[in-house]
């Protein structure tokens, strides 16, 4: 066996062409052998500085031979070995959807031992320039500065791994300074619009229960397509939220745990939804409170919920909204009625109410007018003393 150099030892040479080369000890492979890294230039100071630099980065780091791996190889690897043990189903489809389409195209054949700080700060400039796959009718091919932080936040995580499986001396992604978050807007239907949207599901005979109980409950999409009856205690009129319908590759449903630990709750419903679950329950044949339309024995499926609101909206001609939209308009209507925050995060599911302040800081018109009216009447009520 060849005997072991420490890393960090290195050589230098002037090459033929005039130009100055050196390499490096970062690594030993299975049998022993060194593995290096070459670096070049111009003349001898400025190969001795590269040098410098670069022991000082390797030392007391000791690549394996794996780090020739290319990038793309280790993310697929890390995503089964990593990822997939500790994270729900839905967030790992994410990751691998960030994974194919976003790096791999850009920096998947690159060795994960080469990866650079610059490559990393290019990866990100091109994803926000042109990282969508199609064209987006308001923002064109870029990416949100969102978006890019979240694929930084699975990058981020994969090189982590990465050190500590000694492919790299060290975290590219460290330091990067990434695109501002900028938060979607909250669309909150105001009373007159509410009002319409409680008018088209009324005629909806498949769907109304859904999307009554969704406005005056506020879950999430996934939690109540999870809803089953033993989820519901008639007898006191309250609903446990125990479980989420996530949809996986292939279109297969799994229920998988609440987004938080705070997630799993009991609420108690307003007296109109407990008794029209009350009633939907004598006409049921399945396990599932809103089960699929069409196959009664699953659930039903997120993406359905979706596509069938969208439909509502526009039949109403109300703004095209987010799912979670309804969600939002909930919790907004529940703070304008005198709903205390700290009751208002339990029914949401939220670790802590400070959290519900932070997102419904927001106010609609309708609250801005009864905010003024009361103030015009306290004002009114001292000047006439």
């Amino acid at each position: 066996m060849a005997k072991r150099r420490p890393s960090g030892d290195g050589m230098v040479r002037k090459r033929e062409d005039g130009r100055w080369e050196g390499r490096i000890v970062v690594g030993h492979k299975s049998n022993g052998d060194s593995i290096f890294r070459y670096l070049s230039a111009g003349s001898q100071k400025e190969l001795l500085a590269k040098l410098h630099r670069n022991i000082e980065e390797y030392r007391n780091v000791d690549l394996r031979e794996e780090s020739k791996m290319p990038l793309g190889e280790w993310l697929d690897r890390w995503l089964e070995e990593y990822a997939a043990p500790s994270v729900r189903p839905s967030t790992l489809e994410g990751y691998r959807g960030y994974v194919e389409r976003n790096i791999k195209p850009r920096l998947g054949n690159k060795p994960v031992g080469k990866i650079t700080v610059e490559d990393i700060r290019q990866l990100y400039r091109e994803l926000q320039e042109h990282g969508r796959q199609e064209e987006h009718p308001q923002y064109g091919y870029k990416l949100a500065g969102s978006t890019v932080r979240r694929i930084h936040g699975v990058l981020h995580e994969a090189l982590d791994a990465a050190a500590q499986e000694h492919l790299i001396a060290r975290n590219p992604t460290d330091g990067i300074i990434l695109p501002r978050k900028k938060a979607a807007p909250k669309q909150v239907l105001n009373n007159a619009q509410l009002e319409r949207f409680m008018t088209a599901i009324q005629e909806d005979k498949v769907w109304h229960d859904f999307f009554y109980t969704e406005l005056t409950t506020g879950l999430r999409r996934g939690e109540i397509c999870g809803l089953m009856w033993q989820d519901f205690d008639e007898a006191h009129g309250t609903l446990t939220v125990r479980r989420t319908i996530h949809a996986e590759r292939g279109g297969r449903l799994t229920a998988g745990e609440t987004k938080t630990g705070a997630g799993k709750r009991i609420i108690t419903l307003p007296p109109s939804t407990a008794q029209l679950l009350s009633e939907r329950r004598k006409r049921s044949y399945t396990e599932w409170i809103f089960p699929d339309p069409l196959r009664p024995e699953r659930p039903t499926r997120p993406n359905a919920a979706y596509v069938r609101m969208k439909e509502l909206l526009k039949k109403a001609g109300l703004p095209s909204i987010r799912f979670h939209d309804l969600r939002h308009t909930f919790a907004t209507h529940a703070l304008a009625s005198g709903v205390d925050a700290k009751t208002l995060s339990g029914i949401l599911g939220h670790t802590q109410a400070s959290f519900t302040l932070d997102t419904y800081t927001h106010v609609t018109g309708d609250m801005q007018k009864r905010a003024s009216e009361i103030v015009g009447g306290f004002m009114e009520n001292i000047m006439v003393r």
